[in-house]
């Protein structure tokens, strides 16, 4: 029964991950139901979300392509801050950051819901003076940084946050957006995974099974979303990014 548990978790994760993000959401705590210890249990959920992710975007790279100028910079970015973060979650424990993630996901679903506005209100702001472009592609550059921290750090809500990033990036193309967020995932999780298969803070076989799952869900389902409108894709990362904000709030503080 924990193996049919993990594995069904992870069809829905990297369905979720791969839809509109959050699977961890999902497979973290299956995780934890198997019986493996949180620290452990944090670091095999990022195991299991890397093939997820890398077959996620496989599927959308038709959608990705007119956006590959950009697949260098981020990927750069998010290579060594996902490193910081995996740094960090060695030292730090989860019972601490638990109290901060509420906080961070309402953040991160009220950027997704107003990026598109705000991202217009800086380029009026700016009246076309280069300064001012430069300076909002460097802060664009520096919330990619601080969200890859968080990723490597603390794997769950990494997709809803890169897709609020996306939005102040001037995005709104759903599905490229998607294909983005999973690279940027992929390659946060993966430097993650290398730091944590140093440290031996992976647990294999429990984490195995998810990730069978999570690859199969997320490619399936990134096949299938280019077929389902994007308005709802984005209506449904909407209502599910408050639903997980207040689950968080609830584990935290009730």
């Amino acid at each position: 029964m924990t193996e049919l548990l993990l594995f069904i978790a992870g069809l829905l994760g990297g369905a979720v991950n791969s839809l509109a993000g959050g699977g961890s959401f999902i497979v973290f705590p299956a995780l934890l139901f198997a019986g493996v210890p949180p620290v452990l249990a944090n670091a095999s959920n990022t195991y299991a979300a890397l093939p997820g992710y890398v077959s996620g975007a496989a599927g959308y790279w038709k959608s990705v392509a007119p956006y590959r100028d950009r697949l260098l910079i981020y990927g750069i970015i998010a290579a060594v801050f996902g490193f910081v973060g995996a740094e960090l979650l060695l030292v730090v424990s989860d019972a601490q950051f638990s109290l901060v993630v509420p906080w961070l996901m309402a953040f991160a679903v009220a950027l997704f819901i107003f990026g598109n506005r705000i991202n217009g209100a800086l380029r009026s702001r700016g009246g076309g003076r280069s300064g001012m472009k430069a300076l909002g592609a460097v802060l664009i550059l520096v919330l990619l940084a601080g969200v890859s921290v968080y990723g490597g750090f603390f794997n769950a809500g990494l997709g809803i946050l890169l897709l609020a990033f996306l939005a102040l990036a001037g995005m709104s193309d759903m599905h490229a957006m998607n294909g983005l967020k999973l690279f940027i995932s992929s390659t946060i999780a993966l430097v993650a995974v290398v730091r944590f298969v140093f440290n031996g803070t992976i647990d294999w076989y429990h984490g195995s099974i998810a990730l069978v799952g999570v690859t199969i869900g997320g490619y399936i389902a990134a096949r299938l979303a280019q077929h389902i409108p994007a308005q709802w894709i984005r209506v449904g990362v909407i209502i599910y990014g408050i639903a997980m904000t207040g689950y968080f709030f609830w584990r935290a503080y009730a």
